[in-house]
């Protein structure tokens, strides 16, 4: 049995990208354990769980729970059945605060992502889980990152000032994906058109300067250490089409990336994958 660390920001968390990998690995006989800023449980990303507020007419009381579009993008049945779970879990509902984190307690540490900038900000912009991060990296222990939670991975420094995914291979939440997203949420939820951009692009700066993808690769040896689905990929329209998530029975919709013991994932569509291959990792690792 493996003990794994999930730090979480206080507020807007993905639900899938937290509560499925959960699932998986306690199911597998892993041990994990949470951290929040305060000490105090965490909270989802609420439209991640309703679907409300992603409609045209989300922003009229009486409407928003009439869900469409909302539907699609929220997580799906699985992910909110083990979120309820998730949320009657004794050490999801007694973290650790950020600061009392010990690395060298933990075998292994999972970055889930969320895009909501309200909270998630002060998750990817923490001096002291980069500090964490760099920490895990430098033991080599095994580490898992799927969407923007490859943003923190990006932004923790080495001894050496580099990020610790400098000369990894790499994948985060995608420019294509990410830009749909908005683009049609730019639209629905028209009152908050930037809902999906956790970072707006600044001025003189190109479209998509401050994506997911472009900040992670900024931060690696090679552009092409970014790695997307390869246009030859079996399932390759499941893969990138945005529609299509994988489950404990399918992975073809998946796309992760392995380099030695670290693990990388691109959005929520990828997570039973993603958290199966690092459940492997760590059971390979504690034999």
């Amino acid at each position: 049995m493996a003990t794994v660390l999930i730090p979480l920001p206080h507020l807007d968390f993905d639900p899938s990208e937290v509560a499925v990998p959960w699932r998986v690995l306690t199911q597998a006989g892993h041990r994990v354990t949470f951290a929040t800023p305060d000490g105090q449980p965490a909270s989802a990303d609420p439209i991640m769980i309703s679907g409300e507020g992603l409609d045209l007419w989300g922003w009229i009381p009486g409407l928003r729970k009439l869900t469409a579009f909302g539907r699609l993008l929220r997580a799906n049945a699985v992910a909110r059945r083990d979120y309820a779970a998730l949320l009657k879990d004794q050490a999801f509902n007694a973290p650790l605060r950020w600061d009392d984190i010990e690395p060298a307690s933990f075998d292994g540490l999972l970055l889930p992502g969320g895009h909501c900038a309200r909270g998630v900000r002060v998750y990817l912009e923490s001096s002291r889980l980069q500090s964490v991060v760099a920490a895990f990296f430098a033991a080599n222990k095994p580490v898992a990152a799927i969407c923007h939670g490859v943003v923190l991975a990006a932004r923790s420094r080495g001894a050496d000032g580099r990020s610790v995914l400098h000369g990894r291979r790499t994948t985060a939440l995608t420019w294509a994906l990410e830009k749909s997203a908005w683009t049609l949420t730019r639209i629905t939820r028209f009152w908050d058109p930037d809902y999906y951009r956790t970072y707006a692009d600044g001025p003189g700066q190109p479209v998509g300067h401050m994506s997911v993808q472009q900040e992670v690769t900024r931060a690696l040896a090679r552009p092409e250490d970014f790695l997307d689905v390869p246009r030859d990929a079996a399932h390759y329209r499941r893969k990138t089409s945005g529609l299509v998530r994988d489950s404990d029975a399918d992975a073809t919709p998946a796309f992760v990336v392995r380099d030695g013991n670290y693990v990388s994932a691109r959005w929520p569509g990828d997570v039973h994958r993603f958290a199966a291959v690092f459940g492997e990792i760590l059971s390979s690792r504690r034999v």
